[in-house]
């Protein structure tokens, strides 16, 4: 593999160094014979979409094929690293192709019959089953296990909950037992309490969060995913669910308040990411709205890319720009803290030493 040599402002310690890069890896020594292929910019630890779904499309689930074209369409729009957060097929390959994003894998959905969008997840009968199911994935993925914790109740003719609490405490417990984490998706609050008490590590989208509950999660270090440019479509979707009134104001207050969620989860110290929801509804290699969406929600222009690069590297456990680590990274050419409009026009995409137009 060609080695190379960068020089540029380094984030997120603001500092002008020199990198090389030998072996699909980074070093502050130098290199003999390295190509100088940056000499001055911005170098920034490669985007990380924290909740992604490369092998879910409009359709539900795709080919590998599809799959990697997705993933490819996000690694051009500088998305280096995915936490996949649940898909329905095994990705395990696309790992092995050094031309895709890392992908941290959460394995499948797990849900309740009839109780989540058909074809996703893992479909249980009862929900006793659930930490069985839990030991399973988490042997499974690649650290993280993902329940689905609200979704619409025909019976009710609103979002309820999938899993009774003490359901939910041992699911979690036994996860953690096989060292991994566990994250959830919910929109409504009726769910939250029963997620939050038993000890999970994540919340995705958690729409309905109250501002006592986002103390708990800055307490408890719990992060959260919101999804912002997701949560734009709840109108249509209430619009298409004439036949649950309930639901369908429901999502419509959901949508109006999730920017003051979001803002009150700032103000109040939790750990928020960046993630698309890219799969389905939401295109891929569309991170950098969801960033621009967090700033607007009350991020700084700095937090906001932290959230979706350093910070976020950080607490998937992924290093940025540091001696031994993947050369996986992004060079602008003026200051994206300054502009996060920036973001959409890297220089150079590097992804374990490879530079990608």
């Amino acid at each position: 593999m060609e080695a190379l040599h960068l020089a540029g402002v380094v984030l997120p310690d603001g500092e002008h160094r020199e990198l090389w890069i030998t072996g699909g890896r980074i070093t502050s020594e130098p290199v003999a014979g390295a190509e100088t292929v940056v000499r001055q910019g911005f170098l920034v630890p490669g985007l990380v979409d924290a909740h992604c779904h490369p092998g879910i499309g409009v359709g539900g689930a795709t080919t590998l094929e599809e799959a990697a074209g997705q993933a490819i369409t996000d690694r051009d729009a500088g998305t280096l690293l995915i936490r996949d957060c649940g898909l329905p097929i095994d990705v395990r390959p696309l790992q092995e192709r050094v031309d895709l994003p890392r992908i941290i894998r959460a394995g499948r959905h797990l849900a309740l019959r009839k109780r989540y969008i058909p074809g996703l997840g893992i479909e249980l009968d009862d929900p006793a089953e659930l930490p069985k199911a839990v030991a399973e994935q988490a042997r499974d993925g690649d650290g993280w296990v993902k329940l689905v914790g609200d979704w619409i109740d025909r019976g009710i003719g609103d979002l309820a909950p999938l899993w009774p609490d003490d359901v939910l405490a041992e699911a979690i417990a036994v996860a953690h037992a096989e060292g991994a984490k566990v994250t959830a998706h919910v929109f409504g609050q009726a769910a939250l309490p029963g997620l939050i008490d038993a000890g999970i590590d994540c919340l995705e989208h958690g729409t309905e969060l109250s501002a006592d509950q986002l103390g708990v999660l800055a307490e408890r270090g719990i992060a959260l995913v919101p999804t912002l440019i997701n949560i734009e479509n709840f109108p249509g979707i209430a619009d298409k669910a004439g036949k649950y009134p309930v639901y369908a104001e429901h999502m419509r207050a959901l949508h109006a308040g999730v920017g003051t969620m979001v803002s009150t989860a700032i103000e109040a110290g939790v750990a928020v990411y960046a993630g698309s929801d890219a799969g389905g509804m939401v295109e891929h290699g569309r991170l950098v709205d969801e960033i621009e969406a967090l700033h607007k929600a009350g991020m700084s222009a700095e937090q906001a890319l932290a959230s979706a690069s350093w910070a976020a590297r950080d607490w998937l456990g992924v290093p940025g720009i540091v001696d031994g680590a993947s050369a996986d990274l992004l060079v602008y050419p003026s200051d994206p803290r300054e502009d996060l409009a920036v973001l959409r026009h890297p220089s150079h995409i590097v992804l374990r030493g490879k530079i990608y137009a």
